[in-house]
Order: C-alpha cells, then structure tokens, then sequence
C-alpha cells in the first residue's frame, strides 16, 4: 500500500496522524470526530475515484 502512495502520500497520513493525536491530547471526543471525519472523506474520495474509472471502462483498476 505504502508503494502506491509515494513519500508525498506518506508524509500526509503522518502529518494527519500526528494532527489528531495533538487534538487528543486536549480532547478524546473531539479528536475521535475528526478521526471520524477524515476516514468519511477518504471513503467518499475512493468512491468517487472508482466511479470516475469505471466510466472511463478502466473499473478493474481499483
């Protein structure tokens, strides 16, 4: 999975990582919704990426 990413792609879900542990350090409830929040929008964007492959006939890519 790592390979696919690159070190950019790394270097953000760090970056991300470390930005929800620095919230839960202040607060466990508000940290969980943004951990929340952010597998949400990585769902929708794996769901509009597979979309846009699909009707472009390249669907068994994903």
């Amino acid at each position: 999975m790592f390979d696919k990413l690159g070190l950019p792609g790394i270097a953000g879900v760090l970056f991300m990582l470390g930005g929800i542990v620095v919230v839960a350090l202040e607060s466990l409830l508000i940290a969980g919704g943004l951990a929340l929040l952010v597998a949400g929008l990585g769902l929708v964007v794996f769901g509009l990426v597979k979309n846009l492959l699909s009707s472009f006939g390249m669907g068994g890519m994903v």
